[in-house]
């Protein structure tokens, strides 16, 4: 089992942090495009190679973000359409997400088998998040589905504090 922290800085406009590992070392590197279009999220290892990308669907009624990991694309984030609360859709071959995900306390599940629990670090500077992986073959992918999650909960602030 590998614990791994994701910390990002509170006021940082270039949507860059870090993954790291429980003696405090950088084992993936996120760089995200804050004003490009699509929104993308790229996620490096430690070798800087890219192993997993984010990115948000443009010219879509609903918001839709797709996470590719090693060019493949293996998780899709819709959200639904609601008229009182913010409801998404998790789409993966085989992977489940159960738990409060949008306050970042889940468990990952893959054919019915616990691969990762994440829970969010209370009082912290910037939002910190713990993540366990169980199955280190999927820690890629672990990665890629908190950090997409991530954004999808910031892309959906944006715009609930742009609609008042």
């Amino acid at each position: 089992m590998n614990q791994l922290y994701i910390k990002q800085k509170v006021f940082s406009l270039s949507g860059k942090f870090t993954v790291k590992n429980a003696q405090g070392e950088d084992v993936y590197f996120v760089e995200g495009s804050f004003l490009q279009i699509p929104k993308t999220f790229t996620i490096f290892n430690s070798s800087r190679a890219e192993v997993a990308v984010i990115t948000k669907k443009v010219f879509s009624f609903l918001p839709t973000f797709f996470v590719e990991v090693d060019g493949r694309e293996m998780v899709r984030i819709k959200k639904e359409f609601s008229f009182l609360k913010a409801r998404y859709s998790i789409v993966a071959e085989g992977i489940e997400v159960r738990g409060n995900w949008f306050d970042m306390n889940f468990s990952i599940f893959k054919h019915g088998e616990v691969v990762g629990k994440v829970n969010k670090e209370w009082f912290t500077w910037g939002d910190s998040y713990k993540v366990e992986v169980l199955d280190e073959q999927l820690e890629k992918l672990i990665i890629a589905l908190v950090v997409a999650i991530d954004c999808v909960k910031a892309d959906n602030a944006a715009a609930a504090s742009a609609a008042t």
